[in-house]
């Protein structure tokens, strides 16, 4: 009992503060204060899914006080259905309080950020440049699935196919928080193309998930920026032989967590318009930025973490692809399937929602509930 009233009282609580963003977020000054309005927004998005479940879990203790209360009638008819009332509502509430504590436990702030993909090609050679071919293939058909939208920003092609490294934009609805949990090592086991003598190799490729940076996350003085154009190689027609559509861009950039100073190069290839691969080229420096300058948040993260579900520690092996066996295994949550080309094939959502699982879990132990 005393449980709940502890639950009661953080829900009251914020019901309070979910009135006064809604206040809040109406207000002319706030409108005009971009950076504020956003976070508020977010803010009263969560605040709005704990209320709807303060609303459901109130609703069923009531409905458990008037049953008890029925359980008293002398109507033998009333008495009865007043007990099933009661058992429903008793095995009802456990589920909603598991609920409301998994909201109560503070998500990642970059869940709903955008993300940068980027795929590469590690030990292997050629096998890895082809392997991670095949990773970009399984998130572009993800992606499809889910809605979301994959741009390539740039890549570069292995001589064998597939990608020494290829790196892409993905928009959508929580991006980050959905593909955070492929970021590491990828292994594949299988006899690449090239083996004359049947014999099976073990590849990898790394892949790293990063939350999208909004321009007013990091500050960049564009002055300082150097640009340079050139013609894109391959294929694409004469106009992207010819014109000078790809985008280089140098920035000089001290990095608050050690104090030196590192150029940044990137380049962006995407479209034929030169001004929107500037564009998009300033929104990869951007999140590159951020995610150099948030890394101590993301080491505190993996340093409270009791297993590594989604740490964003890019270096660890996570996944093994089997061919032979046909075989998927996540070594984090010790997750296995014998469906590797439906896996490969995009197919991944019933891995992510075990990591997904694992992690809740994780955080459920480590709140105050």
């Amino acid at each position: 009992m005393a449980e709940n009233n502890t639950l009661l009282e953080k829900l009251n609580s914020l019901a309070i503060r979910f009135e006064e963003v809604s206040t809040l977020i109406s207000d002319p000054a706030v409108i005009s204060d971009q950076k504020r309005y956003i976070k508020l927004t977010k803010e009263f998005k969560e605040l709005g899914d704990i209320a709807e479940a303060r609303k459901e879990y109130l609703q069923c203790l009531n409905n458990l006080k008037e049953a008890r209360a029925m359980m008293n009638e002398s109507d033998p008819e009333m008495k009865e259905i007043a007990r099933e009332e009661a058992s429903a509502c008793e095995a009802r509430l456990p589920e909603i309080e598991e609920k409301i504590k998994l909201l109560l436990v503070p998500s990642d702030p970059q869940d709903d950020r955008n993300a940068i993909l980027e795929i590469r090609g590690g030990t292997g050679g050629d096998e890895a440049a082809i392997f991670a071919g095949d990773l970009f293939r399984m998130y572009s058909r993800y992606c499809n699935m889910k809605g979301w939208k994959l741009e390539v920003s740039s890549c570069n092609e292995g001589s064998g196919g597939g990608f020494k490294e290829i790196i892409c934009s993905v928009t959508g609805e929580k991006v980050y928080g959905t593909l955070k949990y492929e970021s590491g090592v990828h292994r594949v086991q299988r006899v690449p193309v090239t083996e004359t003598q049947g014999r099976i190799h073990t590849s990898a490729a790394s892949v790293a998930v990063l939350p999208e940076a909004e321009p007013f996350d990091v500050e960049i003085n564009e002055g300082e920026i150097k640009w340079d154009t050139f013609r894109s190689g391959g294929a694409g027609g004469q106009n992207v032989n010819k014109v000078e559509s790809g985008v280089r861009l140098r920035y000089n950039w001290k990095n608050p967590n050690t104090g030196v100073t590192e150029e940044i190069l990137i380049e962006c290839t995407e479209t034929r318009d030169q001004p929107k691969n500037k564009e998009r080229a300033l929104s990869r420096l951007r999140t590159f930025i951020y995610d150099k300058e948030h890394q101590k948040y993301i080491d505190d993260i993996a340093s409270k973490r009791k297993t590594m579900v989604s740490t964003g520690d890019r270096s660890a092996k996570i996944r093994t692809y089997n061919y032979p066996q046909g075989r998927v295994t996540d070594h984090r949550i010790n997750y296995t399937i014998y469906n590797l080309p439906a896996f490969m094939d995009g197919n991944i959502q019933d891995c992510i929602d075990h990591l997904i699982v694992a992690e809740n879990a994780e955080r459920l132990k480590e709140s105050e509930f």
